[in-house]
């Protein structure tokens, strides 16, 4: 483990990478940096690798790291056997995981980038099959494997031109010798020319006849050429109308149960998913891969930019960034409460078109998976028909099947009810069987008891001995005389029959040797294929992550359409209402009727206009007279109020002078009553 430490801190401190690492400060990576560090090594190795970690999820890093050691054929040690393990150790930057990883990446860097390149061009692309029964699918599809073929060969020739020991100097000597070759071929032409002139009479017509054959030679070839193509175009043809036959028949078999209407629908419902995939998803898609073509065209055409370049770059796009989100901000202060308004709905918009996108792309998966799932099935019948011979069950003869098998059920399980019932009786007979093995012995003790005390134990188990060995021998003696008959015989039969056994096993003993050949090529095929069977399942194990993280996503946003489904649906019912109502009034404002058209609410709302303008306009007058007398009637309430004054004053000097009369009378009445005294 230290050499395999030592080796990487070694070849990181070496060019491209330049870390300026010692073994304490490599072993004190943390996990991120771990990370990091492995993907500037698969980033050196393929460009397309070389991101920020950090800009993207775990799930996302794991599936791209573990892709590229699948192209680049890497296989974990010994130690991380399971595949799930190696993965998780991945995603959190294990030191067991990444160590042996960086170590086998910088063994062997130069062979790995060209394994990464060659993986861009000759990793193929599959495509469903019932793609290429498109004839300008299958045209390009047949072109994309011959322009794969042309790169494999002109590789092939780059690498041995480039691995060939061959210099310019001897390039140019051998181009110098065949300049002198051609020289002396030409001259000999001449002389044999000159020579054809003097002694052939008829030479010109030789050359004729020749150039005849030469061009009758060249004819054939490609007359040939054009018979091979034609055949080509032949089978091609009857590819295709093997696979014309095959719809047909399908076709046949769903028109058969089905409805005008229910064809009807199910081609509206096909002709509206063609109509959204080329009217809006395909152009958006050609759209954004001709933007992105056009920036990288662009990003082409520039000159090479250094690192500085780079982070003035950086800064400018840090900077426009930051003035974005700040116009983003005032942009928001300065029209949410227009915005608001319209932001649910926006929202609602997109994400319906998203999903529907979406269910776009699991249609088509599904009509992938369906075409297959037909595909499988007509295998799975040809070799139903080449095993078996019987045709696959259907319909009636289907259920007379399931029927046979019902009435076979119902008899296994009468069987299995009579043998239940034998074996309780053979359970019953076992308890019998002990129990009269313990009476036995119970009369066994007591008669040896009786023995014992009579002086002659042993008296009934010698007797019984003596009769069984009689017994036996008599027995023995008779069987030894068959017995040897028999064994005559039957070493009579053992020979015969180990002479026709090696005749019969001859044949077998050859086919089990060819079966243990071929029992050995499967075994190393099993192995091959639990090694894809591996590599399938992590990266299975990693989608299905990302899988949970969808539904989780998806869950959330069904809740949330739910939601706004009956936001909208009770609008739609209220909608709904003030449409009767609008109807109603309609009909009832149209209606000939006086009386109905009296219950239309655009009359009432006409009447009430009607008298609430009677009203006004006799306020107004009403208003225009009390204007007019509004100056008089004050000046008359100024002196209905300077009248009311008057009154009061004159009310209260009555009383003042009733006071003073009553207390003059008071003192005269007190002064007579003195004079009396």
């Amino acid at each position: 483990m230290s050499d395999q430490i030592h080796f990487i801190v070694e070849k990181l401190n070496q060019e491209p990478f330049r870390k300026n690492y010692n073994l304490i400060s490599f072993d004190s990576l943390e996990s991120m940096q771990l990370l990091q560090l492995l993907n500037d090594v698969l980033g050196e190795i393929d460009p397309k690798h070389a991101v920020d970690i950090r800009e993207e999820l775990p799930e996302q890093t794991a599936k791209r790291m573990l892709s590229l050691l699948g192209i680049l054929k890497y296989k974990p040690p010994g130690s991380i056997s399971d595949l799930s393990a190696f993965r998780q150790g991945l995603v959190t930057g294990s030191k067991p995981v990444i160590h042996p990883v960086l170590h086998w990446l910088l063994q062997r860097t130069n062979e790995l980038k060209k394994r990464a390149y060659l993986a861009r061009f000759l990793v193929k692309l599959e495509v469903p099959a019932e793609f290429l029964q498109d004839d300008t699918v299958a045209d390009v599809n047949k072109q994309y494997e011959e322009l794969m073929e042309a790169f494999k060969n002109l590789h092939k020739e780059y690498e041995q031109l480039k691995t060939s020991a061959s210099s310019t100097a001897e390039i140019r000597r051998d181009i110098g010798a065949m300049e002198g070759e051609k020289d002396q071929l030409i001259k000999r032409v001449d002389r044999l020319k000159k020579r054809v002139v003097e002694t052939v009479q008829n030479h010109q017509r030789m050359l004729e006849i020749a150039r005849q054959l030469r061009l009758e030679k060249e004819r054939e070839e490609s007359l040939a050429q054009q018979k091979q193509e034609q055949k080509n175009q032949l089978f091609h043809a009857e590819q295709r109308l093997q696979r014309a036959q095959l719809q047909l028949k399908e076709m046949h078999h769903a028109v058969v149960d089905s409805k005008p209407e229910s064809l009807m629908k199910k081609l509206e419902e096909e002709m509206n998913f063609n109509s959204y995939l080329v009217t809006e998803k395909l152009p958006r898609e050609l759209e954004s891969k001709k933007n992105s073509a056009y920036f990288l065209q662009k990003v082409v055409a520039e000159p090479a930019m250094s690192q500085s370049d780079l982070n003035v770059l950086e800064i400018k796009i840090n900077e426009v960034n930051a003035q974005m989100n700040q116009l983003i901000e005032k942009r928001m202060m300065k029209y949410e409460p227009i915005d608001s308004k319209f932001s649910v709905y926006r929202q609602q918009a997109s994400i319906i078109s998203r999903k529907k996108e979406a269910k776009a792309e699991e249609l088509q998966a599904a009509k992938e998976e369906m075409s297959s799932a037909e595909r499988q099935l007509q295998q799975k019948t040809s070799q139903a028909h080449e095993l078996e011979g019987s045709e696959v069950l259907k319909g009636d003869e289907f259920k007379h099947y399931v029927n046979k098998l019902r009435s076979k059920n119902t008899f296994y399980k009468k069987k299995r009810l009579e043998i239940a019932e034998i074996t309780a009786e053979y359970g019953i007979l076992q308890r019998t069987e002990e129990l009269l093995k313990q009476r036995h012995e119970a009369v066994q003790q007591q008669l040896q008891a009786i023995e014992d005390k009579k002086g002659i134990s042993g008296y009934s188990y010698t007797q019984e001995e003596l009769e069984r060995v009689s017994a036996v021998k008599s027995e023995m003696d008779e069987m030894k005389g068959r017995t040897l008959d028999n064994m005559s015989e039957m070493v009579k039969k053992l020979n015969t029959m180990v002479a026709e056994k090696k005749a019969s096993l001859a044949p077998v003993i050859k086919e089990l040797r060819q079966l243990r050949q071929k029992c050995q090529e499967l075994i190393q095929e099993c192995d091959e294929k639990k090694i894809q069977y591996d590599s399938c399942a992590a990266g299975l194990e990693s989608n299905r992550s990302t899988l949970e993280q969808e539904v989780k996503g998806l869950l959330e946003e069904c809740v949330q359409e739910e939601s706004n489904y009956r936001y909208v649906n009770c609008m739609k019912r209220n909608l709904e209402v003030q449409l009767q109502r609008a109807k109603e009034e309609m009909k009832a404002y149209v209606s000939p009727d006086p009386q109905e058209r009296r219950k239309a609410i655009r009359e009432q709302y006409t009447r009430m206009i009607v008298e609430q303008e009677n009203l006004g306009k006799k306020l107004r007058e009403k208003q225009k007279v009390v204007r007019e007398s509004h100056g008089p009637n004050m000046k008359q309430i100024k002196m209905w109020q300077d009248f009311e004054q008057l009154m009061e004053c004159k009310r209260e000097c009555f009383l003042k002078q009733q006071k003073q009369t009553a207390i003059g009378q008071v003192i005269q009445e007190g002064g007579k009553d003195r004079l009396v005294l």
